[in-house]
């Protein structure tokens, strides 16, 4: 695992407690010697993980749309940088660039990344293995709905277990380095849930 792309909030959120998690997460890649990739912004969270990777003599990788570096919101001082006319662009640049993914807390746009690229794995685009870091507890209700909806029949329980979720930044790492390839067996009936 050369290089793990991170999904989180251009906001800090509201507990100091999240921008420290982002930042011991930057670290710990840079420790590992592996290319942290991201969406490019300096605001946020997105900012306290590229600028902890970059402080800690990490190589950093971001991906922003044009639009948001127009106003301004991206990171001048990255190891590359790549400008991409569109979200959609973005999210394929950071799945090409990357081993593995995490996402750490965030909103809309980090759960959109998540689903994506979750998604992209169920259905064969990618096998790379994808993480969830349940920094104290912030994804818990979301993990709850996704156990409701493989309940209700909508998820199967292959893609369930499929999310690497950890409350330890080392150890999902561990995890994600030694996880196998996620491959798309056979295409499930119509009636099954996917």
């Amino acid at each position: 695992m050369d290089a793990v792309c991170v999904y989180c909030g251009a906001s800090a959120g509201n507990d100091p407690f999240f921008a420290e998690v982002a930042r011991d997460f930057g670290r710990a890649v840079a420790a590992r010697e592996m290319r942290l990739v991201y969406g490019g912004g300096s605001v946020g969270l997105m900012g306290h993980v590229a600028n902890a990777a970059l402080e800690a003599g990490g190589q950093v990788t971001g991906v922003i749309p044009e639009r948001l570096w127009e106003k301004e919101v991206g990171h001048k001082g990255l190891t590359d940088m790549y400008v991409v006319p569109t979200m959609h662009a973005r999210k394929a640049r950071m799945v090409e660039l990357s081993d593995a993914f995490v996402a750490l807390p965030g909103g809309f746009g980090t759960l959109d990344e998540l689903f994506e690229v979750l998604t992209w794995q169920q259905i064969g685009y990618h096998s790379k293995p994808v993480g969830l870091l349940n920094a104290n507890g912030y994804y818990d209700a979301l993990l709850a709905f996704a156990r409701h909806a493989h309940e209700q029949g909508f998820v199967r329980a292959v893609h369930l277990e499929a999310l690497i979720v950890d409350t330890d930044i080392d150890r999902l790492l561990d995890r994600l380095a030694s996880a196998q390839p996620v491959h798309v067996d056979r295409w499930v009936k119509n009636s099954d849930a996917v």
